[in-house]
């Protein structure tokens, strides 16, 4: 199998320069060549090169201001670049190195400094792309694994209730499905930027009911109503899965993933009325993430059966949750909760208690 060959764009307004670095480099390397510095934007993006040399002294736009559109664009993140000038002075090299260039070439060019000067910037970018490519693997290794550990930590809390079931596995489809609908909305840019984010808020809403691994079993297991006493000791399961994931993004330098955990543990039972718990929060005073998991720990518990209750049906269930608009719900997140209203049934299929 032939091994690929590199590419180098070589920027140059001079024929005989070019014809020179053609005959030093086309035996080893594909050069593509750019007699400006505006068909080197145009070049770049289409044939992504390895490496890029560049001539200083270029009529309309020289090899300095083609540098800088370059990087504006974020074109040559990881592609090297080299100046090829025909005068050195300590100015100009410190102008163009400032910039970013990895290297200067002087000319009349030296064809061995040339292709050795090449080669070591190429197999410099070999081995940090190589870098690259292995922390990324790593990182997402790490990801992986907080995210295994996010939802094992909130099935304790699902082991504890026998009431739960899949429980949690419905509520995260719900919260994920909510984010993907509001990213979509204007008003949520900021706090739903892309994918990754949205992920956050999924891989969070397992842990929501976590503060229940510190209720007694006598409450947390009753098979009937609760009294206003017990209720009461029931609510304290939010600041106490709060203050548990709080100490822990402390130790993970404020992670955003478990940072949003906290803030759906504490303020999920808040109501868009104030009327909630533990603190009353009211309207956006209330974190987004807990906003979505309100709406889906509610439709979850109606249309589940319980001890002291039968399972509401999908429909029942859906029209309960719209008459919480604006008093136990987020207006907004009702609006993308009927988007996706037909497909949940389906879903809970697979999931059932």
């Amino acid at each position: 199998m032939t091994k690929e060959r590199l590419k180098i764009l070589v920027v140059d307004d001079t024929k005989s320069n070019i014809e020179v670095l053609e005959g030093i480099l086309s035996s080893e390397y594909d050069v593509y060549v750019a007699l400006n510095g505006e068909k080197a934007l145009e070049l770049v993006p289409k044939i992504n090169p390895d490496i890029i040399l560049l001539d200083i002294m270029m009529p309309v736009m020289d090899g300095y201001e083609t540098l800088v559109k370059m990087k504006e664009r974020q074109m040559i993140d990881n592609i090297p670049v080299i100046f090829l000038t025909a005068k050195m002075d300590s100015k100009s090299e410190e102008t163009g190195l400032n910039l970013g260039a990895v290297d200067y070439i002087t000319k009349p060019f030296s064809p061995s400094l040339m292709r050795l000067r090449i080669k070591n910037q190429l197999e410099f970018k070999k081995h940090r792309d190589s870098l690259s490519e292995l922390v990324e693997e790593r990182t997402d290794s790490l990801k992986k694994t907080l995210k295994v550990m996010l939802m094992s930590l909130g099935s304790l809390a699902e082991y504890r209730d026998n009431e739960t079931g899949g429980h949690i596995r419905r509520t995260q489809f719900l919260v994920h499905r909510l984010a993907e609908v509001l990213h979509k909305n204007p008003k949520y840019q900021k706090e739903l930027p892309n994918q990754e984010v949205i992920e956050h808020y999924a891989t969070a809403a397992p842990l929501h009911d976590i503060g229940k691994v510190g209720i007694h079993d006598d409450i947390l297991r009753k098979p009937s109503r609760l009294t206003d006493d017990e209720m009461e000791q029931m609510k304290t399961h939010t600041t106490l899965g709060y203050e548990v994931l709080l100490s822990a993004t402390k130790e993970l330098k404020n992670d955003p993933m478990v940072v949003v955990a906290a803030d759906i543990a504490k303020a999920h039972h808040e109501k868009w009325d104030g009327t909630g718990y533990p603190n009353g929060l009211k309207g956006e005073e209330i974190p987004l993430g807990a906003r979505l998991m309100a709406v889906a720990d509610v439709y979850d518990a109606l249309v589940s059966k319980r001890v002291y209750k039968a399972a509401y049906p999908h429909h029942t269930a859906v029209e309960i949750i719209l008459d919480g608009k604006g008093k136990h719900f987020d207006p907004d997140v009702i609006d993308a909760f009927l988007t996706i209203a037909d497909e949940v049934p389906a879903f809970y299929e697979d999931f059932k208690d």
